[in-house]
């Protein structure tokens, strides 16, 4: 993969880091703008391939498909209007069989619970700050036991060193990922002292997908299982924040305060989504919130990429939690639906929403 600047007069392509509705004015009033193109290339030299795809999730932003030049395949494109981006490489062979690879010309990696991905980053991109902090306390594996679930929660209690009976506790769903894709334990040993649970999920899938049977047991057996703290925060991604709000409709006591990070909260007109085998329960659910008042409203923090899908549904949600009495916000970042684009999104928002509460 090779990044390449050019005259715009040679390829009509958006200057970097320019935002969308001033590119079109720097595009016609200067026709020598610099512009920034991508190049992903791939060797073949035995052509054995019959195809090659850039696996990315930034949809018609970004080609998907390598053309074949000799002996490799190519793919040049105009630079997306993201500050990074994970991908991998599709490789088909003549029978139709697809293996997905990282790029072997990218040194660049992210990691994941399915596995690395290669990563784009824009020139001028940098990690968080906190990234650097030396982590502070040390985490312990524990098991919740759920007889509602049938089942134990693996989890990581953590506490800051000069946490007290009064510091307040985040109970994080995907707790253990969060960890170790996220550096979470990290950003926390750098805000004040506080106290952590970070569940990990057993068919996560199914419980966190509006589970009334989770919800339960979240409200009824796992957190009264925890230390006792005079604040409880919520923290989770994906289908783990989803279910943390549908666990704060239907216990309304149980949290003070959520941070969602790109909440998977269907609606029914998303139909890119119904895939998903519990789309329609999620969906009932989401309409619900929609139509009905809540019984007590709590500040909510919600964080969404740019290129994500589910961007419309967390600006929806935020509508109606604005429109329901809810001290709720949404930021978005230019970035996708991953664990290092949470992790660059925690910070301050995440501090802010415990100042708040």
């Amino acid at each position: 993969m090779i990044a390449r600047r050019h005259p715009a007069n040679q390829c009509l392509k958006r200057p970097h880091l320019a935002e969308p509705a001033v590119v079109a004015r720097q595009l016609e009033r200067n026709r020598h703008t610099p512009v920034i193109e991508i190049r992903f290339h791939y060797p073949d030299p035995r052509r054995r391939l019959a195809a090659v795809r850039l696996a990315h999730e930034l949809r018609d932003r970004l080609p998907h498909e390598l053309t074949r030049r000799g002996r490799a395949w190519e793919l040049t494109a105009p630079v997306p209007d993201v500050g990074r981006f994970e991908y991998q490489l599709e490789l088909i062979d003549a029978r139709g069989e697809s293996h997905w690879i990282v790029d072997p010309a990218n040194p660049k990696r992210a990691t994941g619970p399915w596995g690395d991905k290669s990563v784009w980053e824009e020139p001028g991109y940098v990690p968080p700050e906190w990234l650097g902090a030396q982590p502070v306390g040390e985490a312990e594996a524990v098991t919740i036991p759920s007889r509602i679930l049938r089942a134990e929660l693996p989890a990581l209690i953590w506490a800051h060193p000069d946490a007290t009976a009064q510091s307040p506790m985040l109970v994080v769903h995907d707790g253990p990922e969060y960890a170790e894709h996220s550096a979470l334990l990290t950003l926390l040993g750098q805000l004040p002292p506080l106290r952590a649970t970070l569940l990990g999920p057993v068919n996560r899938n199914e419980i966190y997908s509006a589970s009334a049977r989770y919800a339960r047991a979240l409200a009824e057996e796992i957190l009264p299982a925890l230390t006792p703290a005079p604040k409880r925060i919520g923290l989770g991604a994906s289908l783990g924040a989803l279910a943390l709000f549908h666990v704060h409709r239907r216990d309304p006591e149980s949290f003070d305060a959520l941070f969602l990070q790109s909440g998977s909260f269907f609606r029914h007109a998303d139909v890119h989504e119904r895939w998903f085998p519990r789309f329609e329960r999620i969906a009932r659910f989401v309409g619900g919130v929609q139509r009905n008042r809540p019984e007590r409203t709590i500040p909510i923090v919600l964080g969404c990429g740019t290129v994500e899908e589910n961007l419309p549904a967390n600006r929806a949600l935020e509508e109606t939690l604005r429109r329901r009495g809810y001290l709720a916000r949404l930021h978005e970042f230019r970035d996708g639906h991953n664990w290092v684009a949470w992790r660059d999104s925690l910070h301050p928002h995440l501090l802010r929403l415990l100042q708040e509460t």
